[in-house]
């Protein structure tokens, strides 16, 4: 793509602040039993054949009860979903996420976690008993297990607590990892926001921010 064809489509875009603010109101609305529905149509369909300008990444877990488009109150074409079980980071991820900034100039990243997560729960319970899983399941475990400590050095102890710190450490480590995220948030093009999401509520809330998120 050319730099004028990313100008233009950068111009296209919310802010980091405007796409934050739309994805509260759409989580706010779906608390409340009050979803739109928006850009589900044919119309909408039709209009996203020839490119995509989604205003945000959703990096999530995988678990079934956390569809991003639902919670969010969004449609197609609005949000660009990345997601695996404990929302682990590998190099797929990282490249997923690159991508949607570098090329569709996403202006906002979210680290989406929440309560109950099963990932993290059979991470902290191979660090109380020493007994790891077999199969890839072991890898996704070794990968949450740096949270784990962190969450017990900051005194965290349940599950939901530990959850919240592995979102913090997540977004550390995509921009640690990452020069294209890194550079993004440092120049004000992306902001980071990690949340967690409460099954019981719907309700999505911030544990972290990193970059510009207020108007």
């Amino acid at each position: 793509m050319s730099e004028t064809a990313q100008q233009a489509e950068a111009a296209q875009q919310p802010t980091p602040a405007e796409a934050w603010k739309l994805l509260k109101e759409g989580n706010e609305r779906f608390v409340n039993g009050e979803l739109r529905h928006p850009n589900q149509n044919a119309a909408r369909r039709s209009s996203l054949t020839e490119s995509q300008h989604p205003m945000a990444v959703i990096f999530g877990c995988s678990d079934s009860r956390l569809a991003a488009e639902i919670i969010f109150d969004v449609g197609l074409g609005d949000v660009f979903v990345v997601r695996t079980a404990g929302q682990v980071i590998d190099d797929a991820v990282m490249g997923s996420l690159e991508f949607s900034v570098d090329q569709l100039n996403v202006p906002l990243i979210m680290v989406l976690g929440h309560d109950s997560c099963g990932a993290v729960s059979a991470t902290i319970n191979a660090a109380d008993t020493g007994t790891y899983p077999g199969g890839y399941v072991r890898d996704l475990v070794e990968r949450i297990s740096p949270s784990v400590v962190a969450a017990r050095q900051a005194g965290a102890s349940s599950v939901n607590e530990t959850v919240e710190e592995h979102v913090k450490q997540t977004v550390q480590r995509m921009t640690g990892r990452s020069r294209v995220l890194h550079d993004a948030v440092t120049e004000g093009r992306t902001a980071i926001v990690g949340v967690t999401y409460r099954l019981a509520e719907g309700r999505a809330d911030v544990v972290t921010t990193l970059g510009e998120l207020e108007n």
